[in-house]
């Protein structure tokens, strides 16, 4: 076990656990329901999202045998059979709304025992949750070939029109009836919405009407594959022709090995409604070059160009040395869809290497980390209102339109507020575009605390604003309040004059700070005043309307200081 748990972490995978059915049940619901479940070992194993050719048995087990230089990655080859003899699969037009794209492949002479059977449902599986987002983009049919006879159409019909039996079902349904049928089926239901509301379900015939599959639902139950089943036609519709090919080629390629001409599938002609006609599956190998010295670079390691192709050999990417050995030459297998760019190469060359026998190095650039000016001026206010004795609130950012708007007396299009568009909770539909309402609700859930409250926060709030890439922008405020008997707006006042003074702003309108009278919609008419500094409006100070206080369910007096602290960075 430890010896496995090595190779997979030198592979770039993860051994999760070691464990077995017994102990999983054992382990959620007690040892009372576990008993007579299976105690065969199982391993769990963290496969990468990007590696779809190891999510099963066969694929996992071919890669580690050819990184232990065991074995060489087969070479996978599409026969193309005589003119006629071929199976074929027609798109109708009707699809394009719908569904547009299918692809397919026949596996010809193939063997299956349950465990490779098991294994073939279950990589299926893995597909439909993982590369086909729970079959959204592409979803995944196979076929006992011998139980139907081509050619094949792909179409769309009114859900009345379509008629069969669904798969281990005892009876023939209407489309609209399944849909009934699988809506309490805890695995089956979640795909429903994929077709639900069209006008028009997708359906695979074969030219005696037979359904294969109505595609994302279920398969019919006449073409299921059995363990007796010798010729298997795999078909995957889809949204996303990319991905479907992706998934047919991963099929193919992991299954293949059971035939009795091992790695080789048998191609299908797929006629579009525009009369093209297009082989599949692709099974393309692609070759991309590769110096060695970005790969020694990248990776921080220096190896001969032949140690730099045999290790990556050894992750089935079959390469060798060109050109006086300035190049790399990688052929890369339809098995690999993850490698995109060199970066991905590079990636694999490193594991091969083993991260653990990278040399660690101090880095050759030299630079300090240092903190953003405004956080810094951010933490040493936050000190000085402690001091000054006021308990500092984190309050969300987001919150209702009624905080920043209806109960501050302002309409909301004047707030210029950013919304969200699908809000979960009416709590969240807007960020902030003022901290007050933030303390007004902390002050609020804390009434049972005794007077004064003297709170502050400073934290970011959001406003729309066109001329910026994202089209908003955020900006740095300090509120404070304090919730008395008595408005205590004096004491606001001195705690703006604190703050001035830390900041050495003196008292004064050449370069200091003034404040003015002022009005505004939170504010007690005659008790509010606009705060100017650095000959700019930063914000405002004042005693909180009466409406405003019991709109946020208080009953006592507050008076408030707001302003925008980024201009004394």
């Amino acid at each position: 076990d430890e010896e496995f748990d090595e190779l997979c972490f030198e592979f770039g995978l993860e051994l999760d656990e070691i464990t077995s059915e017994k102990d999983i049940i054992s382990k959620e619901k007690g040892e009372e329901k576990a008993k007579g479940a299976s105690e065969v070992v199982l391993y769990k194993i963290d496969v990468p999202a990007n590696r779809y050719d190891l999510l099963c048995l066969e694929g996992l087990v071919r890669g580690l045998q050819v990184f232990k230089e065991r074995i060489n990655l087969p070479r996978f080859e599409k026969i193309i059979p005589a003119e006629g003899e071929g199976q074929k699969l027609i798109i109708t037009e009707q699809t394009a709304q719908i569904r547009p794209h299918a692809v397919a492949a026949v596996l010809r002479n193939i063997t299956f025992t349950r465990d490779r059977y098991d294994s073939f449902i279950d990589l299926q599986e893995k597909l439909h949750q993982n590369i086909c987002r729970k079959r959204a983009l592409v979803a995944i049919g196979t076929h006992d070939l011998d139980t139907i006879t081509g050619p094949f159409t792909f179409t769309a019909k009114a859900p009345s029109e379509i008629k069969f039996k669904p798969l281990n079902q005892s009876q023939e349904y209407t489309a609209s009836q399944i849909m009934d049928l699988y809506r309490t089926d805890s695995h089956l239901r979640h795909y429903l919405h994929l077709i639900e509301n069209k006008p028009r379900y997708p359906v695979i015939y074969d030219s005696n009407g037979l359904v294969l599959s109505m595609p994302p639902i279920i398969n019919g139950d006449h073409t299921k594959i059995t363990l007796n089943t010798r010729n298997v036609f795999i078909e995957c519709t889809g949204t996303d022709i990319t991905k479907a090919k992706i998934v047919l080629d991963i099929i193919v390629t992991m299954f293949s090995e059971y035939c009795e001409k091992p790695f080789t599938v048998e191609a299908v002609e797929v006629v579009y409604p525009n009369g093209k006609t297009h082989i599949y599956p692709e099974l393309a190998y692609r070759t991309e070059k590769v110096k060695p010295e970005y790969i020694n670079k990248k990776v921080g390691i220096s190896e001969t160009p032949s140690s730099l192709a045999k290790l990556l050999t050894r992750m089935c990417l079959k390469s060798h040395v060109t050109g006086n050995g300035n190049h790399i030459e990688i052929e890369i297998p339809p098995t690999r869809a993850d490698i995109i760019h060199a970066c991905d190469i590079v990636e694999d060359a490193a594991i091969a290497y083993g991260y653990n026998n990278i040399q660690m190095l101090i880095p050759k650039t030299y630079t300090i980390a240092n903190q953003l000016p405004l956080n810094k001026l951010t933490e040493l206010l936050r000190l000085d209102l402690a001091a000054a004795g006021f308990t500092e609130a984190l309050t969300f950012a987001l919150c209702s339109q009624e905080d920043i708007a209806d109960k501050l007396g302002m309409d909301i299009s004047a707030t210029n507020a950013v919304r969200i568009a699908n809000p979960k909770t009416a709590e969240f539909q807007v960020a902030r575009t003022t901290l007050l309402p933030g303390l007004l609700k902390t002050i609020a859930a804390n009434r049972k605390m005794p007077l004064p409250l003297k709170l502050f926060e400073i934290s970011d709030i959001v406003v729309k604003d066109p001329n910026t890439d994202v089209g908003a922008r955020n900006y740095r405020h300090l509120c404070a309040i304090y919730y008395n008997k008595s408005p205590g707006f004096e004491i606001i006042h001195g705690l703006l004059d604190r703050v001035m003074q830390v900041l050495e702003v003196p008292p004064n309108k050449e370069n200091g700070y003034t404040i003015k009278a002022a009005e505004g919609t939170a504010f007690f008419p005659g008790r509010c005043a606009e705060v100017f500094a650095k000959g700019q409006s930063i914000g405002k100070l004042g005693v909180i309307h009466p409406d405003v206080i019991t709109k946020f369910e208080l009953t006592m007096p507050c008076s408030v200081l707001e302003i925008n602290i980024e201009p004394f960075v």
